[in-house]
């Protein structure tokens, strides 16, 4: 009887710790747009103040955040962004994209179905009324333009910013990362984890480029500023994210971000 026990104890252990080991670790993501309006993002676009939403570029349709240009008689670089109201370091950040319609009238070639998530991003209010991008990191999202013809989603941008690649300082304004071309109107799922100083982009679940030590610096840096300059090689630990727009109609939906 005393070995029968021990037996049925030896098993009921076994079963346990097999069961905790399967456990999957809860992730708490947090909805960061709440599919009505846009109460906790702040709108900066180049050649206006502070949340003067211009032409009403920015708008919330069918828990949709939309990227539109209807209003636009044409567009003269007023590349704009939206920023959630608080800044973050270490997470996971995804959403799912989709270009739509016709790009606007005056936009430049290179921005058809062209867009992005900027992360690490300078604080809006100290961005200049005539300033085009946010000292940031920028997931390029980029849409197929001509049949047969690669344009990869995912890329690495870098408005006034250097990264790590291979152990070696990257200064090129953009670097095309390793993903299929999307040509339609179909959702596309983007994410970012950012680990201390590891960054990697992916897309549709496929890590996509992979980079590390971003810091401040480079051509993109506002030479007005002496404010801005003063930080040129500071590292960026964290910042703001913002959702782009480039003159090519977005929308973005089902936005969400787990703290690591």
């Amino acid at each position: 009887m005393k070995r029968y026990s021990i037996v049925i104890f030896t098993i009921i252990l076994f079963v346990n710790f097999n069961c905790k080991k399967t456990e999957k670790k809860t992730e708490n993501w947090v909805k960061i747009f709440n599919g009505k309006d846009l109460n906790d993002w702040t709108i900066k676009i180049n050649g206006f103040e502070l949340n003067d939403n211009y032409n009403n570029t920015f708008r919330v349709e069918n828990e949709v955040i939309k990227v539109s240009y209807d209003q636009y008689d044409t567009f003269t670089n007023q590349f704009g962004h939206l920023f959630y109201k608080t800044p973050f370091s270490n997470y996971r950040f995804r959403l799912q994209y989709r270009f739509t319609g016709e790009q606007a009238r005056g936009g430049q070639g290179w921005a058809t179905k062209n867009s992005g998530i900027m992360i690490h991003c300078q604080d809006p209010k100290s961005m200049l009324v005539n300033q085009g991008f946010p000292i940031s990191l920028e997931v390029q999202l980029l849409g197929g333009v001509k049949e047969n013809e690669p344009r990869s989603s995912g890329n690495l941008c870098t408005p006034g910013t250097h990264v790590t690649m291979n152990e070696k300082m990257i200064t090129e304004h953009c670097i095309k990362a390793n993903c299929k071309t999307y040509y339609g109107e179909e959702w596309i799922t983007a994410e970012v984890l950012v680990n201390n100083d590891s960054i990697t982009h992916y897309i549709d679940g496929i890590p996509v480029i992979s980079y590390a030590n971003p810091i401040i610096g480079g051509e993109f840096l506002d030479t007005t500023s002496q404010e801005i300059q003063a930080k040129n090689g500071q590292p960026l630990k964290g910042g703001y994210i913002s959702l782009q727009s480039e003159s090519h109609p977005i929308e973005f939906r089902n936005i969400e971000i787990l703290k690591l």
